[in-house]
């Protein structure tokens, strides 16, 4: 089995660049733990030619690779324009409507939303163009809005349309996103990446199609979906920094404030969390990253990010394998640095549990027990991948192993912070237990004979969610 020796996963998106199989192994062996698979692009066939050769490469490396279905969402668009591209001047008029099949001009442009119109008021904004264009509501009615145009520039078909600071009147899944949803977890899909998220209920919705059939990963992109981040982190399994249209809705100078504080709750309350969007943009054309985004990645990590991500960089750049190596090579080196075990340490919290309960005092106590002992390994034997995150949640210095009868647990696990996924047998009793985690230890090579390891679990096994068994044990 191939180990990884980095706490922190990465997250790479797979498309023209990095298609075929060669690569994907090359992406693997260079440090990639989890497969992006971007449905705004793409068509199904594409995506499950590339999950199958994931799952080829999978077999043959030997290590679970965890795959993240991330759905398009809502993608709201302007129209076309009669004579190509317009200028919209700064100071002047421009009216957007619902009129369709009426081509846009210089003065206005359709706009096939009607959701926007029914929550626009005077003095909204709107951005387009991811941002570049930025107009002011003056007035506005069931079916258009008249505008000023602030920030001017050119304007072309069909551009994004961002509205900051509203709550738009819509799902989070179109009828595409469904469709592509069904699709992928016919395939085994172990992530959905649920895009635009602007509250709980959107997640929610999404829980009662998925069904438990895979984890559920909330892209916070939006203003409102950080006004209600706690009732989102409350229900959904995971949570993604999208900083991309974060950074559209909101003053790019708010947005690493914002990254820090999800990143704390979500480690608070130990579910994963994926910082992404121009990690290491400039690696799309060029062999190397720049000093900034270096320092953005090793920031994530000093933060105690469970995984950082890769788009473009290894979707459609000319250095994809490269890109997810320097990737990895940031990660190793912060990681060794001494200042990162007192940052990681100083920001360890309490569980956020309102009532106390007996899995969160068992990954407690375990983080005590491998601190006090020194010991080698922490194992954690989990059906549901509950004891393992738990584990990860406190961040110990051992490295962590998440045993599992559960081949689907242990691709999600791929994405939890030092965690090392296995699969394996189910157990007849703790001392069988006992026996295949200090095996397992020492096949992949993080105790010798003589060292210690910290063993949690459940019992009875097979019942998720149900730890409540730490035990200490000592390689012969």
């Amino acid at each position: 089995m191939m180990q990884r020796l980095c706490n922190a996963k990465i997250v790479a998106t797979l498309g023209p660049a990095s298609a075929d199989r060669a690569t994907i192994e090359a992406l693997v062996r260079a440090g990639a733990d989890v497969f992006r698979l971007n449905f705004s692009h793409g068509t199904h066939a594409d995506h499950q030619q590339r999950l199958d050769l994931i799952r080829s490469v999978e077999a043959d490396i030997g290590r679970p690779i965890g795959v993240l279905l991330d759905l398009q969402g809502p993608k709201l668009r302007v129209g076309t324009f009669a004579g190509g591209p317009v200028k919209l001047i700064e100071g002047a008029a421009f009216r957007l409507d619902l009129e369709r099949d009426k081509p846009g001009d210089v003065t206005r442009t359709p706009l096939p939303h009607p959701e926007i119109f029914a929550a626009l008021k005077p003095g909204a904004e709107l951005l387009l163009d991811d941002g570049r264009l930025r107009l002011k509501v003056e007035k506005c009615g069931g079916d258009f809005a008249e505008t000023t145009v602030v920030n001017g520039g050119m304007l072309s078909d069909r551009k994004g349309v961002n509205v900051p600071g509203v709550v738009l009147p819509l799902s989070a899944m179109t009828a595409k996103d469904r469709a592509d949803l069904d699709f992928g977890l016919t395939l085994g899909i172990d992530w959905i990446a649920l895009s635009f998220v602007q509250r709980a209920a959107d997640i929610v919705e999404a829980q009662s199609i998925i069904k438990g059939r895979a984890g559920i990963v909330a892209k916070l992109e939006k203003p409102a979906a950080i006004e209600c981040l706690d009732e989102i982190l409350a229900v959904t399994d995971a949570v993604m920094v999208a900083r991309g249209d974060l950074g559209v809705e909101m003053p790019a100078e708010q947005v690493p404030a914002i990254q820090k504080r999800i990143v704390r709750a979500c480690r608070k309350l130990g579910k994963p969390v994926i910082v992404a969007t121009q990690m290491l943009e400039s690696m799309v054309s060029a062999p190397v990253p720049t000093r900034a985004e270096a320092s953005d990645v090793a920031t994530a990590i000093y933060d105690g990010a469970d995984a950082v991500m890769l788009s473009a960089e290894s979707a459609s750049g000319k250095f994809p394998v490269e890109a997810v190596a320097m990737m990895d090579r940031i990660i190793a080196q912060t990681e060794a640095d001494p200042h990162y075990r007192d940052a990681i340490d100083a920001s360890h919290t309490q569980p956020s549990s309102k009532s106390p309960n007996t899995p969160d005092a068992i990954g407690w106590a375990a983080r005590s027990v491998a601190g006090l002992l020194d010991v080698a390994t922490m194992v954690a034997y989990t059906s549901s991948g509950s004891s393992a995150l738990r584990m990860a949640r406190e961040r110990p210095r051992a490295p962590i192993i998440g045993m599992t009868p559960r081949r689907e647990t242990a691709r999600r696990l791929a994405l939890a912070w030092g965690v090392n996924p296995v699969v394996c047998n189910d157990v007849t009793g703790v001392d069988d237990m006992t026996a295949r985690a200090v095996a397992t230890s020492r096949q992949l090579d993080f105790a010798q004979p003589g060292q210690t390891i910290v063993i949690a679990a459940g019992v009875p096994f097979g019942t998720p969610g149900s730890t409540n068994l730490l035990r200490i044990a000592q390689i012969d």
